[in-house]
């Protein structure tokens, strides 16, 4: 026979196990419009789902009412992938209120932008990786529609980017160089003259950013200005319609990371130590997203190939026990 108090002990522990497997409990995970974060969502579902036994679910996001949602209504737990220059007074907000968590990097490197050029044009002259060798060799980057006058590839009108690039072709005195400031007139425009000039092995020399499937596909190298970053004239002037008089400032890296409501974090600990521990390179997410288009795959069918092929990257951010978990539900995949 067993005691009383063995069978009381037998059920608290059970009671206790079974408490600990449920307590992440639901978590709500915002699905951003763009691959990358769509990608990150389906992975952050996926590894929540089966190494942490909570019940995540996908809900459709973006950068403002998403931020603005977690903070007000608490929903959703969390946000994977928030480029917070765009939103930095909501975030300190919901932090200083203690509504909001930023937990890890997702993009270790920050987003990137600048001014590139194809790593086979700097193969064949080094100098070309650097403004001075651009400014020097200005007429071996002709306008397709004007061969007299030097090609310089900004952002489509209306985005955030065409303001900084305009004033950095400025403040670089490209004009003076000889360059005309082509507006691509989208973001496919701007991709498929680089993408062109690149399976030509022609010059191309314009403005870009990562992560993206393009810098994925063709290797490129982020011309050097010589001028280090100074992020506050870059904020203060070069980012700025008004800008009078702008100075050359390498751009700063933009900071992406992951939120969570703070509800999140206290709830389930260790789900939210994942979210803090999980990121990317530019570099690795650059490939990921080449693979996407490559394959036409939405963010779930990415997460199930990366979570396949991938193991060296997402089983750092794991432990032992929660990978054994994750490697039986990809054996079923």
């Amino acid at each position: 026979m067993y005691s009383k108090s063995l069978i009381a002990g037998v059920f608290t522990l059970a009671a206790t196990s079974s408490f600990a497997a449920s307590s992440c409990g639901k978590v709500e995970i915002a699905d951003m419009n763009w691959n990358s974060a769509s990608f990150m969502a389906n992975v952050d579902k996926f590894i929540l789902d089966h190494g942490y036994d909570c019940d995540a679910e996908l809900v459709p996001g973006d950068t403002m009412p998403t931020s603005t949602s977690m903070i007000e209504k608490g929903q959703p737990d969390i946000a994977p992938e928030m480029w917070t220059n765009a939103v930095s007074e909501l975030i300190e907000r919901g932090v200083k209120e203690k509504r909001l968590s930023i937990a890890g990097k997702s993009l270790s490197d920050g987003g990137e932008e600048g001014f590139w050029v194809p790593k086979y044009m700097v193969d064949k002259d080094p100098s070309l990786a650097t403004i001075q060798g651009i400014i020097k060799h200005a007429k071996e980057f002709p306008n397709p529609e004007n061969s007299a006058i030097s090609a310089f590839y900004g952002c489509p009108a209306g985005w955030g980017c065409q303001i900084s690039g305009g004033n950095l072709f400025t403040a670089l005195n490209l004009k003076e160089a000889g360059f005309e400031l082509i507006d691509p007139g989208s973001a496919a425009g701007l991709s498929g003259s680089l993408s062109r000039a690149y399976e030509r092995q022609q010059p191309w020399f314009g403005y870009y950013w990562a992560p993206t499937a393009i810098l994925g596909k063709y290797p490129m190298v982020k011309v050097d200005f010589g001028s280090g970053v100074d992020k506050e004239h870059y904020m203060k002037c070069i980012s700025n319609n008004s800008c009078l008089d702008p100075k050359v400032t390498m751009y700063p890296p933009s900071p992406v990371y992951s939120i969570t409501t703070t509800e999140f974090e206290k709830r389930a600990p260790q789900a939210y130590a994942y979210t803090v521990n999980r990121s990317f390179t530019n570099a690795q997410m650059n490939t990921l997203l080449a693979w996407m288009e490559d394959n036409q795959a939405d963010g779930e069918y990415a997460a199930e190939n990366f979570m396949l092929n991938h193991e060296e990257i997402w089983s750092k951010w794991v432990s032992n026990d929660v990978k054994a978990k994750l490697d039986k539900a990809i054996d079923n995949l």
